[in-house]
């Protein structure tokens, strides 16, 4: 099923479909994993029975770059409410034009979202899975991660430096390195896996869920988890 740019967008409430045809071999194990990974092999942090919570998504977009495959990412502006300065993927609550949280708004929230923080077409991207919905106790959001495919890759940068600080895109094959590897501890006695690449500290929710994806696509090497980075209080 084929969309327009607009469709896509979601300015206008046309259906998003997932679809995995025509996808690289590659991100095969993504797609297996994206199929079969439970909520609680993603995080321990799963969205309140009662339904309380924000329903947000975010779009976590594989492309081709000139070391292989990649990630898109972008440092939040460090003046936000939430998560200032956080490396992040692509995201933000869902609005009542996106549609039914239970449907398809979360994927049609997270490709407008992604428009609008990076500049991103939808229209070059191929969404195929999405992984379980998952929550961030700080900002209670509930979160659909979407994954998708940069099928033709367009320019993206800052949209609003209010927003986002900039964006930026990391090789899976660096997210592998084992020596771009850590574990954050935060104040509060919390440990989580982190990266540090691309000049930045990858940690927190971003870096959980690309913890879990590269374990599960069978992507992870080995790494030294007692190598530790200490978050101060305000993180």
């Amino acid at each position: 099923m084929t969309h327009s740019s607009k469709e896509q967008t979601g300015g206008a409430r046309a259906g998003v479909a997932l679809g995995k045809e025509g996808l690289p071999e590659w991100l095969d194990p993504v797609v297996q994993a994206a199929e079969t990974i439970q909520p609680l092999q993603l995080s321990r942090f799963l969205p309140p029975e009662n339904g309380a919570g924000r329903q947000s998504a975010v779009l976590i977009l594989f492309g081709e770059g000139e070391q292989g495959p990649e990630l898109l990412l972008m440092e939040r502006a460090g003046s936000l409410r939430s998560h200032a300065g956080q490396p992040s993927f692509p995201g933000g609550a869902l609005d009542p034009e996106d549609g039914d949280p239970k449907a398809d708004g979360p994927l049609r929230a997270a490709l407008r979202e992604a428009e609008e923080e990076t500049g991103l077409d939808p229209a070059g991207v191929q969404l195929f899975g999405v992984l379980p919905r998952l929550y961030i106790p700080v900002s209670k959001f509930v979160v659909t991660p979407v994954l998708g495919w940069w099928r033709e890759p367009s320019p993206v940068g800052v949209v609003d430096p209010n927003e986002t600080a900039r964006v930026f895109t990391v090789p899976v094959a660096d997210l592998t390195n084992p020596a771009n590897r850590a574990t954050t501890v935060h104040p509060s006695g919390h440990r989580g896996p982190a990266f540090l690449v691309e000049s930045t500290l990858v940690w927190g929710f971003t870096a959980g869920v690309i913890d879990r994806l590269l374990h599960y696509a069978g992507w992870e090497r080995s790494w030294d988890r007692e190598k530790l980075v200490p978050l101060d209080w305000r993180s």
